[in-house]
């Protein structure tokens, strides 16, 4: 026969057994939650359907190096860039574009 000790000691490993199950699945759903919110970002656009591009993505798209782009938007009176608060600043993709048809030498 089974005394009371030993029975709580049955219920205590059985609830134990209980706990670490629902842990794991708990985890289980923590992670595709993860996944989940790293699914839902939005679609990324092609480069060519931009509106305005970062220097990054405008050196990638013209195979024209990040430091030469610097240098061209600093000039006076750049078409193509466009301020973005203070320090950030984008190109606008259809005048670059236009920009680089009517330039010989860049």
């Amino acid at each position: 026969m089974i005394d009371a000790v030993e029975m709580t000691m049955f219920e205590l490993k059985d609830k134990e057994l209980h706990f670490e199950k629902n842990l794991e699945e708990s985890e289980n759903d923590d992670e595709s939650l993860r996944i989940d919110k790293r699914e839902r970002k939005c679609p990324e656009v092609p480069i060519c359907q931009k509106v305005t591009l970062t220097i990054k993505e405008a050196a990638e798209y013209s195979n024209i190096g990040e430091n030469k782009l610097y240098r061209l938007i600093a000039a006076p009176r750049c078409k193509f860039v466009l301020y973005v608060g203070r320090g950030k600043r984008l190109i606008k993709r259809r005048e670059f574009e236009k920009f680089l048809e009517s330039s010989i030498e860049v």
